[in-house]
């Protein structure tokens, strides 16, 4: 598989779009009119609170590309899978497991890669708990997993379940989703706000949602530390729809590579307006092979929950295996 671009030549492209100038290229600007681009909206923080977020740039985007903008807010990972599912979603940003469905089995496609303020290619997956509260350290927590109140992600989640479990827990023979007294699922501010507020002893979270958290809950995020951290977890990307024709997806992707570069009142609006979004600095370009990383987290996954399980034999232990590895080699072949 040829690699994907590296930051620095990411980094590049996308200055070098921005010196384009002010106007997106003939070539590669939409016809006016046409359908509307339904855009897809996980939660950060609430429903409403999202939507609200994404308003300004999505509005700069219609005009931009010459259709309107649809917002298509949902409540839930489980939801927006639903809606991508029935074709009720033409673009979104989404984390990378659930990017990674949306383009294997419902045939979108990543035009860009976003990337926040500290330059890092991803972000880290964390386990937090109160200052007060009574779990003491991480050894406590892995010691006895059945004394404490876990708030978690929910499964398609990559830094609330996902990475939690193939990093922390199931290398240690705990299970997330049965091993803890009761567990809350929701987004990372309802996590965070669990044991801040005595619901729950232990949360799954990320490091670039609890700097988010920390500007709008600082009381409750200064309740709060850190127990552990895991390995960078991939940036979620733009999807969008793989029916779109190249000119549409052109003037998609060069919107976003010029969205807050520059300098002048209106990139400075757009870096405001950045910010907003989970502290983003801008986008980079990417394809599909950005999906590489997270492809290869889930087979690790998918193998270490299958070697760990029971099974009525050997057999069909081995059957399984198989199973995910030719999976693995399809999503691969699938997204070069």
């Amino acid at each position: 598989m040829t690699p994907a671009p590296t930051l620095a030549r990411a980094t590049r492209r996308a200055m070098l779009a921005c010196a384009l100038g002010g106007l997106l290229p003939r070539a590669a600007r939409a016809q006016p009119g046409g359908a509307a681009i339904r855009f897809g909206i996980l939660p950060i923080g609430g429903t409403k609170d999202s939507s609200d977020v994404w308003g300004p740039m999505l509005a700069e985007l219609s005009r931009a590309v010459g259709r309107p903008i649809a917002k298509m807010s949902v409540t839930s990972y489980d939801t927006m899978e639903q809606a991508i599912a029935r074709d009720e979603v033409d673009m979104a940003f989404l984390p990378g497991r659930m990017a990674l469905d949306a383009v294997i089995v419902h045939g979108m496609r990543v035009v860009a890669q976003v990337v926040r303020h500290d330059g890092l290619p991803g972000y880290r997956a964390t386990l937090l708990a109160r200052r007060d509260g009574p779990v003491r350290d991480l050894a406590a927590v892995l010691a006895e997993p059945g004394r404490w109140r876990l708030a978690r992600g929910e499964k398609r989640s990559l830094s609330g379940f996902i990475v939690p479990k193939l990093e922390l827990f199931l290398p240690r023979g705990i299970d997330i989703e049965t091993a803890f007294q009761g567990d809350i699922v929701g987004t990372h501010q309802r996590t965070a706000l669990a044991v801040a507020n005595n619901e729950a002893d232990l949360a799954t979270n990320n490091t670039a949602d609890f700097e988010r958290f920390a500007v709008q809950f600082p009381d409750e995020a200064a309740r709060l530390r850190e127990l552990w951290q895991s390995e960078l977890v991939p940036h979620g990307v733009i999807v969008v729809r793989g029916s779109y024709d190249a000119g549409l997806r052109r003037a998609i992707e060069e919107f976003l590579l010029r969205y807050g570069r520059g300098p002048g009142r209106q990139a400075e609006r757009q870096r405001v307006v950045l910010k907003a979004l989970h502290d983003f600095a801008g986008f980079l370009p990417a394809d599909n092979r950005s999906l590489a990383a997270t492809a290869e987290l889930t087979r690790k996954l998918d193998l270490d929950s299958a070697r760990s399980a029971e099974w009525i034999s050997e057999a069909a232990r081995q059957a399984r295996l198989r199973r995910i590895e030719a999976e693995y080699a399809e999503r691969m072949r699938v997204l070069k």
